[in-house]
């Protein structure tokens, strides 16, 4: 396997082609081995995967304190390649639930404080807001990363699930390395205004959700029995009827990839690959052989022809429901 890199746009560093979604290891997707996930971690930056997102808000800092012992425990050579993408902003309270989110500047800055210490780092790579507060416009909580760039606690500003309109207003206010959004072949939202926006203004994207939370990596079977903690439980692609015509598009998109020789996740996530090199995908996985399934991506090439099969078995827009629940829907800047 060969670990290419790709640059978060022209003013961010240099990243390892896929990243490594932190999220499942501590929440909302049942429960997950504390043990596993830190082995996964070691083994992804052993493999040479150099990016490790997280929020500060997954499981109320118990992510990043995960991630921070996996740092600890890694060899120093490995853990000093980690790059650090953090975002912030998310409100929840002791019960788990969620109240809204805080942009001010003085949140930024008290949001930061306690992940240098959860993380024990010195520095964030990359820090960005999880959603818009829409109390608070969006010039003023970049222009509160960018003093933490000044003094050297943040490297890079990013932002998160925001649109074209909010992405040059940002990227007015200070130099942005990249957008993190959920794209993949069942959420090919950015691609109209999004995508355009970014490669113009030279920032990169991140993009999560590449195997839309499970649906898409061959592994979900209608039959699957989720906990209630379990976001998928609640996301409109996973229920009834949905759940049924979207598992019908992961079978066609099967028939391509068998006859790549390949797994599903990992025609997948080289779909996403394909889409550009300012195109990061982040793989959620919470165990070391989901996390070798998706590495393997990097070694499947497709050509037209694949793409077209591909395009044939998932066409834009084919996914039967939306992606989030409609409350949260609400919040994403994104679908403005």
């Amino acid at each position: 396997m060969t670990m290419h890199t790709r640059s978060l746009g022209t003013t961010g560093p240099q990243v390892s082609a896929l990243g490594l979604g932190c999220m499942g290891m501590s929440a909302l997707y049942g429960e997950a081995d504390r043990s596993e996930s830190i082995a996964t971690v070691h083994a992804a930056l052993e493999a040479g995967v150099t990016l490790l997102d997280t929020g500060d808000f997954y499981a109320m800092g118990h992510n990043e304190m995960l991630i921070g012992e996996a740092l600890r425990t890694a060899p120093a050579a490995r853990r000093e390649q980690a790059l650090l993408s953090v975002k912030f902003g998310a409100l929840r309270d002791p019960d788990g639930g969620w109240s809204g989110y805080d942009g001010r500047p003085a949140a930024v800055k008290n949001f930061a404080a306690y992940s240098l210490q959860r993380l024990g780092v010195d520095h964030i790579d990359v820090y960005r807001i999880s959603r818009v507060d829409p109390e608070v416009p969006i010039e003023e909580t970049v222009g509160a990363i960018a003093e933490l760039v000044e003094k050297g606690y943040v490297r890079h500003i990013g932002l998160s699930e925001v649109g074209a309109d909010t992405i040059r207003r940002a990227a007015a206010t200070a130099p942005i390395s990249d957008l993190q959004i959920e794209y993949s072949l069942l959420s090919r939202g950015i691609e109209e205004r999004i995508l355009p926006t970014t490669r113009e203004l030279g920032i990169a994207v991140t993009a999560y959700g590449v195997l839309s939370r499970g649906l898409i990596s061959g592994h979900f079977s209608a039959d699957r029995t989720l906990s209630p903690t379990d976001f998928r439980a609640h996301s409109p692609r996973f229920q009834g009827e949905n759940l049924r015509h979207n598992l019908a598009l992961v079978e066609a998109l099967r028939k391509v990839a068998d006859g790549k020789g390949v797994s599903v996740a990992q025609i997948a996530i080289a779909w996403v690959l394909s889409r550009g090199e300012d195109i990061v995908p982040l793989v959620g996985a919470r165990t070391r052989e989901r996390l070798a399934e998706a590495l393997g991506a990097l070694e499947v090439t497709l050509d037209e022809a694949d793409l077209a099969a591909i395009e044939e078995a998932v066409p834009p827009g084919a996914a039967a429901g939306e992606r989030y629940p409609a409350a949260q829907m609400a919040h994403l800047d994104s679908e403005r």
